[in-house]
C-alpha cells in the first residue's frame, strides 16, 4: 500500500527544512508515519496478512532509529517532529 504521489508530494512540502528537500530525517520520519499509519489501517481489516505486518515492524524500527538520530543530533527539530506528528514518546 504505497503512498499517493501528490500525498507523498504534500507531505514532503509540509516537513521540509529547505527548498527542495526531500531526504530530511524531518521528510523520512514524516513518510514513515503516513505509510505506518496505511498499513495499521490495512492489517485492521486483514489480521493474517503477516508478510505486510514483517514491513510494518521494519518501518516502525527504522522510524526509530532515525529518530534516536534526531534526539542525538539536534533534540529541539526531535520534540518538534515528535509534536507535530504526534508520536508518543
Amino acid at each position: 500500500m504505497a503512498i499517493a504521489a501528490d500525498r507523498k508530494a504534500e507531505i514532503m512540502k509540509e516537513y521540509a527544512t529547505s527548498e527542495g528537500d526531500t531526504g530530511s530525517a524531518e521528510v523520512q520520519v514524516a513518510l514513515l508515519t503516513e505509510h505506518i499509519r496505511n498499513l495499521t489501517e490495512h492489517l485492521k481489516v486483514h489480521r493474517k496478512d503477516f508478510t505486510t505486518r514483517r514491513g510494518l515492524l521494519t518501518m516502525v524500527g527504522q522510524r526509530s532509529r532515525i529518530l534516536r538520530y534526531m534526539r542525538k543530533k539536534s533534540p529541539e527539530r526531535y520534540t518538534r517532529i515528535v509534536q507535530r506528528l504526534g508520536l508518543r514518546r
